[in-house]
């Protein structure tokens, strides 16, 4: 998995200085990639990782990136593209929740999730394509999860974002094909991250039982999983779903 060479954007990097933008970013790092990052919440968090990422011997670049804004995104992409002159890879992680049942959900709530997860990845799609187009060349992978092809009651917004992200995923795989782009999605399961720390015991163990690998996944699982379709072994792969969930939806 080799990927010397090569320029990416990972979106989402929370204010946690953990999680899956953070480990994806710095797998892709010590496969050889330069590394762009961007949060929405914390530039701190961002600068810290790309000085992480520095530390590995590869090059970054830190902003802060609301991503369901089409200037931001347009800039961010121009920025990497002016510093480094090609991009190749774009990994669409933002994502926020906003959990409650359908009854009780805002237009705010629905249009914030949809915004991010959704929206998001398409804009910083269709920014990135441009060049990757001209060069024939890339690689986009979505996050989206398991909840998005089995739901969960208290999240049809969530739900309905990564269900939508997994159809983008298999369109625009279609749309750029022989471009020589390659467009999947990844669907974790129940990872641990600063969320689920949040969960009781109790909590833990009924999603521990229906897991068949018996724990969490870690956020190292869903990173290796992206750098692999992010490599020329994965360039006959393209607008699929790889499941990340230790065989919970079978």
């Amino acid at each position: 998995m080799n990927l010397e060479g090569r320029n990416a954007i990972v979106t989402g990097i929370s204010k946690s200085g953990s999680g899956l933008g953070h480990s994806i970013a710095l797998e892709l790092a010590r496969q050889g990639a330069n590394v762009a990052v961007a949060g929405h919440s914390s530039l701190e968090a961002a600068e810290d990782l790309a000085e992480a990422i520095k530390a590995l011997g590869r090059q970054s670049i830190a902003v802060q990136c609301n991503v369901s804004d089409a200037a931001q995104v347009e800039n961010f992409v121009s920025r990497v593209l002016t510093s480094w002159g090609a991009l190749d890879i774009v990994v669409n992680n933002a994502g926020v929740t906003r959990d409650t049942l359908v009854l009780r959900m805002s237009e705010d709530d629905w249009d914030t999730v949809l915004d991010t997860n959704l929206k998001g990845a398409f804009l910083m799609t269709r920014a990135s394509l441009k060049s990757m187009i001209k060069q024939r060349r890339g690689k986009i992978v979505n996050i989206s999860s398991v909840m998005g092809l089995v739901a969960n009651p208290g999240q049809a917004n969530y739900c309905a974002s990564k269900a939508g992200l997994i159809a983008l995923t298999k369109t625009v795989a279609k749309e750029v094909g022989s471009r020589n782009i390659q467009v999947n999605a990844v669907a974790p399961g129940f990872i641990s991250t600063a969320m689920t720390d949040k969960l009781s015991d109790e909590q833990k163990s009924a999603i521990l039982q229906k897991v068949p690998a018996g724990r969490l996944g870690t956020p190292e699982d869903v990173a290796g999983v992206v750098a692999f379709l992010c490599s020329s072994v994965a360039d006959y792969i393209t607008g699929q779903v790889l499941t990340v969930d230790g065989g919970m939806i079978g």
